[in-house]
């Protein structure tokens, strides 16, 4: 037995058999079928080459076969490459060269996309297609369907021994160049995301049965992950729960009022977010409809900014729900949770949280800097650090720093620590807007944007300027029959923040550019603003 992913799964198997573990559209798994079918695939794989230290790509929506894949995957201690389904062809070929795939699972429905690159990978040998309902036209011959393909295998569970030092890796998603992918050990993939430490009390888990056991003891949670798979928000959130013998519940694709159906129809006690790219949408969609949801304890958001304006929404609608904020990323994992319910007092833009273990704040001279000082510095994180980017020294290098001897995780994340050693999250570096010589932190202007009451959605980025050297525009999505005009959404952003950090120029959009799991696109919001007429 060890710290590894497929070990940690196995624990929750072999005492919870019979619990449901992933739901999916109208389909159900329990533990012991989601084992089974995963080892059959799993033997499938080992059979078309995959072994130990092989990539093998996923590209596909939500599905109960997507978390039977990884699962199998981890059992022959070979990685899983997470593969956006929204990429074009340049980009799979990048990112299939770059990972060294050699072999794809993908729904059908992006057949023709992979077929088109196939030959510029001849890494990749084998092929298996998840049956979407989508048509079959164009798909190679050579392609294996998911059900043939662990239809004449064992199911038996006879894969060896493997290591907390076998490797996961998650592509990031590339919103300002090419995704990298960070690799990780699994046991400190574990300790950072997967439940290995009570994200509540930093304290860590006593060994690899812990989650098991206590979920044996206690009964299960219901957990929905409303993020595609394919994002570390909703894998890491999944692969807890099923650590932990819960019941993870999915849509096949973001739709709020799917999302609130499925809670509805699950009793889901847990709602798994991705900022308020989910949020507000969920929230609207709500309103609506009126759903029942009294099993719903917590909301939990992770990985992009959740407004306040929002924050207060959710806690006038939902007044029993706590609401909870991570902070973190790909190269650090978990770095702070902040607990909000209906007696916490907001006094910041961005996530106020109590730092994870060995999460600090450093200065540019990699020392710690004073809680109460003001001076916004680095988030940076030691302990349990990922190994750095695959195939990329020089990336790898920028990545870290040594602290007091010890080495941390640097991605870029600035924040300041108060003198309750709190931190409060203002954004990445590579984002912030330098205007005039002040620091303007995107993600809290685009707060105070979607506090107006026709604001549905905003990105906030820098555009080059003679005089200031940049200046803070706004990309702006309005609600539906809503008319923005200038000088409103103007004197409203001057009550709400100083005034060099009020947008000088504002342009309108049909639909705010995001990822796949709702993270900013800036790269996107910057194309926009070159090709369209700002708001007069």
């Amino acid at each position: 037995m060890a710290v590894n992913i497929a070990d940690l799964f196995e624990h929750a198997v072999d005492l919870m058999p019979e619990r449901v573990a992933v739901a999916c559209g109208e389909r159900e798994a329990t533990y012991a079928q989601l084992e089974e079918r995963a080892n059959k695939l799993a033997h499938h794989l080992a059979q078309h080459g995959v072994q130990a230290g092989s990539h093998v790509g996923v590209c596909a929506r939500n599905s109960i076969e997507f978390v039977e894949t990884m699962i199998a995957v981890f059992k022959l201690r070979a990685v899983v490459i997470n593969v956006n389904y929204r990429y074009v062809e340049n980009e799979l070929r990048y990112l299939f060269e770059n990972s060294d795939l050699v072999a794809l699972v993908h729904d059908r429905q992006h057949a023709d996309r992979v077929a088109t690159i196939r030959p510029d990978v001849p890494k990749l040998k084998h092929v298996v297609v998840i049956d979407d309902g989508a048509a079959q036209a164009g798909t190679p011959t050579d392609d294996v369907d998911f059900e043939t393909a662990i239809a004449g295998t064992e199911s038996a569970r006879d894969f060896g021994e493997r290591s907390p030092d076998d490797l996961y890796i998650l592509y990031t998603g590339g919103t300002t160049g090419y995704p990298k992918g960070v690799m990780w050990r699994h046991e400190d993939i574990w300790r950072v995301l997967g439940g290995g430490v009570d994200f509540m009390t930093g304290e860590p888990l006593p060994d690899e049965f812990a989650q098991a056991q206590k979920g044996k003891q206690f009964g299960p949670l219901v957990r929905l992950c409303a993020a595609p798979l394919i994002h570390g928000n909703a894998q890491w959130a999944a692969l807890a729960a099923l650590f932990a013998g819960d019941k993870v519940v999915f849509v096949p694709q973001f739709d709020p009022h799917d999302v609130w159906r499925a809670v509805e129809k699950h009793q889901v006690n847990v709602l798994v977010i991705v900022g308020d790219a989910m949020a507000r949408p969920l929230i609207e969609a709500y309103q609506e409809e009126g759903y029942t949801v009294e099993k719903l304890y917590a909301v939990s958001s992770s990985a992009a900014l959740f407004s306040p304006s929002l924050k207060e929404q959710y806690l006038a609608t939902f007044p029993n729900t706590l609401l909870t904020d991570a902070i973190g990323s790909s190269e650090t994992g978990f770095a702070g949770i902040g607990i909000i319910t209906k007696d916490t007092e907001q006094t910041s833009a961005g996530p106020r949280v109590k730092p994870g273990p060995k999460t600090i704040v450093i200065d540019e001279h990699d020392r710690p800097i004073e809680p109460g000082s003001g001076q916004v510095g680095r988030l940076a994180r030691g302990g349990h650090v990922p190994l750095g980017y695959y195939k990329d020294e020089e990336k790898t290098k920028r990545l870290y720093a040594e602290v007091a001897g010890e080495r941390h995780t640097v991605p870029g994340d600035l924040a300041t620590i108060e003198a309750d050693g709190t931190i409060i999250m203002l954004g990445r570096g590579n984002t912030c807007v330098n205007t005039g010589g002040e620091k303007v932190f995107p993600e809290e202007v685009e707060g105070a944007l979607k506090a107006h009451p026709d604001v549905f959605d905003a990105l906030v980025i820098g555009l080059p300027d003679e005089r200031l050297g940049q200046s803070v525009v706004a990309v702006v999505q309005p609600r539906p029959g809503a008319a923005l005009e200038a000088a409103a959404l103007d004197a409203h952003m001057h009550s709400q923040l100083a005034g060099y950090k009020a947008p000088r120029t504002i342009w309108v959009a049909d639909e705010i550019g995001r990822t796949v799991s709702g993270k900013a696109d800036y790269r996107w919001a910057k194309a926009y603003a070159e090709n369209n007429e700002p708001l007069g």
